[in-house]
């Protein structure tokens, strides 16, 4: 069954966007499984119920771990300089781990109760246990990327190299954390900070996923910057989609709640976008964002003003144009790698996925 799927895209690249996600999750679950079978009970256990593969009891359960878009990419960038599949999956279970870190985090301090359809770990094991299996998964990741060495052509030296991009990514990652948690206080932000947020908070990881199958395979400095230049800028056409999605996204197909982001108030780019056009609509949102009276119980029909006036100030409009303007730059910075015809267009199809996905 794999061989076939990993024909299929050679012959449908077209069709190649699921079994670009099947593959990456294919080939890095093994090594996810492996790293977490080495924590102690019961962080094991709880995070196999965030990944999905068991239920809260530990009994074995259906799921798929997530879209799985970080270990694609880092399986594609080894392909890009002609490494083998398997260095590339080195570096999509590292990024993979690093990001499930952060999602353990995020859903306890943004509050949120469900993921992937299924109540937060955090919901389910406790705010502790949950922080404690996050600091895990971030230590795993180095685990993962120093025992390359020992399991593949990847030379030492490379090694290093990818392991001081991911924990740069990952303190970038945090910062972005931080800068969006403190935004939710603010009356205003910016489309300039707000941009620079998100490049933080998800452009970085990305960009890292894009290019650590390279590093790994020991590519030249320039086209690793070109590979991470592709993902900074697909990260943000990815947060852009996630911010329209975050206010006018279907719970049934998000699995998150409705109106998820106004009610935590986040100052994602439409809102932004709203507050910096300057209109009726704009200055009546201005106010109703600085009303300290109410804040975080606003109900069904004061969030659907919002939501409202954010559109009609054009916020949803220009953040939809800022998610193209972002894809297109991301496929110039592929012009600047040579890389076999095929494995462009498994570049190019992610990113389209990326920015036509509605969850």
């Amino acid at each position: 069954m794999t061989d076939i799927l990993y024909r299929s895209l050679d012959v449908l690249p077209h069709l190649a966007v699921p079994a670009l996600l099947e593959r990456g999750r294919t080939l890095c679950t093994p090594r996810l499984r492996e790293a977490i079978g080495r924590l102690a009970t019961p962080m094991d256990t709880i995070a196999a119920y965030h990944f999905g593969w068991t239920d809260r009891d530990g009994q074995p359960a259906v799921g798929d771990g997530g879209k799985a878009v970080r270990p694609a990419l880092a399986v594609l960038s080894a392909q890009a300089v002609g490494a083998s599949l398997e260095t590339g999956a080195i570096g999509g279970a590292a990024i993979e781990l690093v990001h499930n870190f952060s999602l353990l985090h995020d859903d306890f301090m943004d509050g949120d109760e469900t993921r992937r359809d299924r109540p937060t770990a955090w919901t389910v094991f406790g705010p502790a246990q949950a922080v404690l299996v996050g600091d895990a998964l971030c230590a795993l990741a180095t685990e993962v990327l120093l025992e390359a060495p020992d399991h593949s052509a990847v030379r030492t030296v490379d090694t290093a190299r990818a392991v001081r991009r991911i924990t740069v990514a990952t303190r970038r990652m945090i910062d972005g954390q931080a800068q969006d948690l403190s935004f939710e206080h603010h009356d205003r932000v910016t489309i300039e900070e707000c941009l620079e947020m998100e490049g933080n908070k998800t452009g970085g990881l990305l960009a890292c996923a894009s290019s650590i199958g390279a590093v790994l395979a020991g590519a030249d400095d320039a086209v690793v910057e070109a590979l991470e230049r592709f993902g900074h800028h697909l990260g943000l056409a990815f947060q852009a989609v996630d911010d329209l999605l975050g206010i006018w996204g279907d719970p049934q197909v998000t699995g998150k709640p409705h109106w998820g982001d106004l009610r935590q108030r986040k100052k994602s780019l439409p809102v932004s976008a709203a507050l910096a056009e300057g209109g009726r609509a704009s200055r009546r949102l201005t106010k109703l964002l600085a009303d300290p009276e109410g804040r975080g119980y606003e109900d069904e029909q004061q969030l659907a003003e919002r939501a409202a006036l954010i559109e009609e100030a054009g916020g949803r409009a220009w953040t939809h144009e800022e998610a193209c303007r972002q894809h297109k730059t991301a496929l110039a910075a592929l012009d600047e790698v040579p890389m076999p015809d095929m494995v462009r267009e498994h570049f190019a199809a992610l990113a389209a996925y990326i920015v036509r996905r509605e969850k």
